[in-house]
């Protein structure tokens, strides 16, 4: 029995000492990397997407398009490996996402306007893109961990506003809509010098694993 109780004294000691060396460690790599953003991140309830924070796990200076495998990194408007595309590159910002992306003289419509194909396309690669993160983040993943996540197009539908000026940085905002299975829809805004010129929304689907080959 005098045993018994040596051990069990011995074990709790020993966890007691094991607490302490995580708790220091926590405290050392807490202080230095220091406090990380909060993030709204959208959750399906019932048929409405509610609003939580957590922390989103990734390096934030990372565009969500350099994260996608190689086998699927081609696209014309978001694939880092196409030098003749587009190369969107989007990122959090806040609760929404967003992309820059500067229009060429090659993609007008009529003079001084943007082609509305090109709207479309940004509109489409940039919700695919942000549908892909807010599932790492509802997953708490780092968008670099496995089985990647990749989407897409279920359908896109765009409404042009207003003409949209040549020469202006655009700047393309989405908002999680919904998170349902393997669908995402995302809404997403087209603005030049702060108006909106187009809005569009996607329903961004799971790549089926046959077309990652």
């Amino acid at each position: 029995m005098a045993a018994s109780l040596e051990a069990m004294k011995r074990m709790i000691g020993n966890a007691a000492r094991l607490i302490q060396l995580i708790s220091r460690i926590w405290f050392i790599v807490w202080h230095y990397k220091g406090p990380q953003p909060a993030l709204a991140l959208p959750v399906p309830d019932g048929d409405n997407a509610a609003l939580i924070h957590a922390s989103c796990p990734g390096d934030p200076m990372k565009a969500f398009q350099e994260y996608y495998p190689e086998n699927v990194a081609h696209c014309y408007g978001c694939g880092r490996l196409n030098h003749a595309g587009h190369q969107i590159k989007t990122y959090w910002d806040g609760d929404e996402t967003l992309t820059r992306f500067q229009p060429e003289p090659e993609h007008t419509a009529i003079p001084g306007f943007v082609y509305g194909g090109l709207l479309a396309s940004l509109i489409d690669c940039h919700c695919t893109g942000t549908a892909a993160a807010a599932m790492y983040r509802a997953e708490n993943r780092p968008m670099d961990s496995l089985p990647a996540f990749r989407f897409v197009t279920g359908s896109l539908h765009v409404d042009y506003l207003k003409p949209t000026p040549l020469g202006p940085e655009l700047q393309i905002r989405g908002r999680i809509k919904e998170i349902r299975g393997r669908k995402v829809i995302v809404e997403a805004e087209v603005s030049a010098d702060g108006v909106v010129t187009a809005r569009g929304e996607v329903v961004a689907v799971q790549m089926p694993d046959s077309f990652k080959a």
